[in-house]
């Protein structure tokens, strides 16, 4: 079975959003992230972006019937499903609490409020101005292995 590429980090969560620019500038204010690559679309759409923070990344774009192929038809957004999300990100953070304080500051909707987790670090769990679910938190799985 042939293997995972060498590069900075194999797996990359990929997001729809309704307002894909507004959800950039959110994004990145909210949570931290900062932009990489943006590439527009027509009528205010993005086509595809890159958001990194440490060496992690996003990739998002805009959802709806500017969402045009294969991949625009298989995905939805949390919106579109009622709030219900399939899946979500962990992102590990420095420090959850100034994290936690910057989220909740941009208007970040908390699901999970910041505490400590059994087994390790703290963190919590909100949701970004679309609905998507996303973790934050101390524990970094690959220093506990």
């Amino acid at each position: 079975m042939p293997g995972a590429k060498k590069t900075v980090a194999t797996t990359i969560p990929s997001l729809r959003y309704h307002d894909a620019p507004a959800a950039i500038d959110w994004l990145c204010r909210a949570f931290g992230f900062e932009k990489r690559s943006v590439h527009e679309g027509p009528n205010r759409t993005i086509a595809h972006a890159e958001l990194v923070f440490g060496n992690g990344m996003i990739m998002l774009g805009s959802a709806g019937p500017s969402a045009q192929g294969a991949y625009g038809a298989a995905v939805t957004t949390a919106r579109d499903t009622g709030g219900r999300s399939t899946q979500s990100a962990y992102v590990i953070v420095e420090n959850p609490a100034a994290h936690y304080r910057q989220a909740v500051a941009a208007g970040a909707e908390v699901v999970i409020p910041l505490e400590d987790k059994g087994y390790g670090g703290a963190g919590y769990t909100c949701r970004d101005l679309e609905g998507n679910l996303w973790s934050f938190g101390s524990y970094d799985p690959w220093a506990s292995a």
